[in-house]
């Protein structure tokens, strides 16, 4: 099976670019399945229903969210009705929605999605590695479904990597998200999974981290605020990561990371 993977979706610039590249990624890499970070395609804060319906429509087939989950208020009734829209599983019991979701390619093969936040220096959720092992324990890589992919939504790069090691085996890839920068670190751990500490933004990179830089920088020299956080409106570059797995085991034979137009030098995936 082969998968792309896109990373946070920053602003009306990153949803532009997403939806402007996406035909091309399918025409070039012939993916069976698409999965986009979609938890600041909301002018930077959360997601919309109308957002999550545009990128369903374009052909992605699982949005992941994860600490702005919530920040447009009509997530929490259209989550309930949109499962392909999940939020991290570490969320306590009762939360709107689902941590994770199984969905069929063409072929019927199955893939299992789970989206999980981290804990350090992010919100005190639950534990996300119980959280991942149950989701883990029902549901069997090679066996019940073909692909497993992680969505690890984290500040910290060595909780994303134990992550990565703690699955190793049990899931196709394990892909950080949340810091918004690429990670020079693709590759394929003992066991079979797929890495990258962190896939990176799809937003304007003349920017910080996705916004328009006068805000933060006030924020960091003056440590005052005199307005919002907005967007960057220049043109994105499109990240995220290229994985192929072997059909029999579900793990990974290829990985390799995926920048389109912006800032950030080209990188298509040869395999």
């Amino acid at each position: 099976m082969k998968v792309v993977y896109l990373g946070d979706v920053v602003g009306r610039a990153g949803r532009e670019a997403v939806l402007a590249r996406l035909p091309d990624i399918k025409a070039r890499l012939k993916p069976d399945l698409v999965v986009v970070n979609g938890e600041n395609a909301a002018a930077g804060f959360g997601i919309t229903g109308k957002i999550a319906d545009a990128f369903f429509e374009a052909g992605i087939d699982v949005i992941t969210t994860g600490n702005h989950a919530w920040d447009q208020k009509e997530t929490q009734s259209y989550i309930n009705q949109q499962p392909r829209l999940i939020r991290p599983i570490n969320y306590p019991a009762g939360t709107a929605g689902q941590g994770s979701v199984i969905v069929e390619d063409v072929r019927g093969r199955k893939a299992l999605i789970i989206n999980v936040m981290g804990r350090i220096f992010m919100d005190p959720l639950d534990d996300p590695f119980a959280g991942v092992a149950r989701v883990l324990e029902k549901a069997t890589l090679g066996g019940t479904v073909q692909f497993v992919l992680v969505d690890i939504h984290c500040e910290a790069t060595s909780e994303k990597m134990a992550m990565g090691h703690f699955v190793d085996g049990r899931a196709t890839l394990v892909v950080g998200s949340h810091s918004h920068v690429p990670t020079a670190d693709a590759q394929i751990l003992d066991g079979g999974t797929a890495y990258q500490t962190d896939a990176g933004m799809c937003g304007d990179y003349n920017s910080v981290i996705g916004m328009e830089k006068e805000q933060p920088l006030q924020r960091f020299t003056r440590k005052i605020s005199t307005g919002r956080f907005t967007p960057a409106l220049g043109e994105a570059t499109v990240c995220g990561v290229f994985v192929e797995s072997d059909d029999r085991t579900g793990k990974a034979k290829f990985v390799a990371p995926l920048r389109l137009g912006g800032r950030l030098m080209e990188h298509w995936p040869q395999y």
